[in-house]
């Protein structure tokens, strides 16, 4: 028995130590790759902008300096806006809170997401019944509708948007958790670590988790690109950030009236998200490339196709 167990315990303490560096591999690769490097330049542009912009603004954003649906002059390059505002100045004073925003509720999903996948993948039984059920039901609400139920019956805080949009992203997140828990809970490491009575959380967290960083990465980028789609789309609704604070969607609504007289309202804060967007998209789907590159190569150690070298 002892033996056994000194057995376990060896092969416990190789679980693949390459897991650890692998987010960092699959990150690096992806921005390697020409897809990955042009999304990485859209995507850091965009914040570049959104970070930095509001130090550049050459008025506030609230102030009246111009007329109404102005067209572009010198004292203001992209024209006014529906109240005489600068359009600039509301363009680089817009970003900031809304990515702010959109990563604090990806996090949010992200974070419930993996919690009720995972354990619902490995405690399995009445628990995965339980929660996958409950998973099943809030799939069943448009993640947009979802998130303007809350917003209209509670009202329009910051907090309760980050909530919102990150309850709506955490059944797909535990969708996928789940499915990639199924496999690595199958693993000679986790089994290793069961026999030497490590308890169900540790084991989880400690051997589980660092397994599912990539597919972490993957969902990451899509859950924020969705995030932005659904802060930008909630601000044109009226549901989102309050006037008259600066926001890219409010601005596309505030100014689609005068589109013609002066589309820049409209077609700058439009250009940004949809540039935002793109970049995310094109550089998650560079991560999935690389992540499926590095799963094939595990595959191919495991069947001695390859030195186990090639991981590294």
């Amino acid at each position: 028995m002892k033996t056994k167990q000194a057995s376990a315990q060896a092969q416990a303490r190789r679980a693949p130590a390459h897991r650890r560096r692998e987010w960092l591999f699959v990150l690096t690769g992806a921005a390697k790759t020409p897809r990955g490097r042009v999304g990485l330049i859209l995507t850091l542009f965009v914040v570049l902008v959104a970070v930095i912009g509001p130090h550049f603004a050459p008025y506030s954003p609230t102030a009246f300096v111009t007329g109404q649906f102005n067209t572009p002059s010198r004292q203001t390059l992209l024209g006014g806006d529906a109240l005489g505002r600068d359009v600039l100045s509301r363009v680089l004073a817009g970003g900031w809170l809304l990515l702010v925003l959109a990563l604090l509720s990806t996090l949010l999903g992200l974070a419930a997401g993996t919690i009720a996948g995972m354990t619902a993948a490995y405690r399995r039984g009445f628990s995965d019944g339980l929660i996958m059920r409950g998973v099943d039901v809030l799939l069943s609400f448009p993640q947009l509708i979802f998130a303007l139920l809350l917003v209209s019956i509670l009202g329009s805080k910051l907090w309760l948007l980050i909530v919102a949009i990150g309850l709506a992203h955490a059944p797909q997140v535990a969708r996928v958790v789940r499915s990639t828990t199924l496999d690595v809970s199958e693993r000679d490491y986790v089994h290793a670590a069961e026999i030497i009575g490590v308890t169900p959380w540790r084991v989880m967290v400690k051997d589980i988790l660092p397994n599912l960083t990539t597919p972490l990465m993957v969902e990451a980028g899509i859950r924020l690109t969705y995030s932005i789609s659904i802060l930008a789309g909630l601000s044109f609704l009226g549901f989102g950030l309050q006037p008259p604070a600066p926001n890219w969607g409010t601005m596309i609504n505030e100014n689609r009236i005068g589109l013609t007289e002066n589309p820049w309202g409209v077609i700058a804060p439009a250009i940004l998200i949809a540039m935002l967007t793109v970049g995310l998209n094109t550089f998650t789907d560079a991560i999935a490339r690389v992540s499926l590159g590095v799963d094939r190569a595990e595959e191919a150690v495991v069947f001695n196709l390859l030195p186990t070298d090639a991981l590294e």
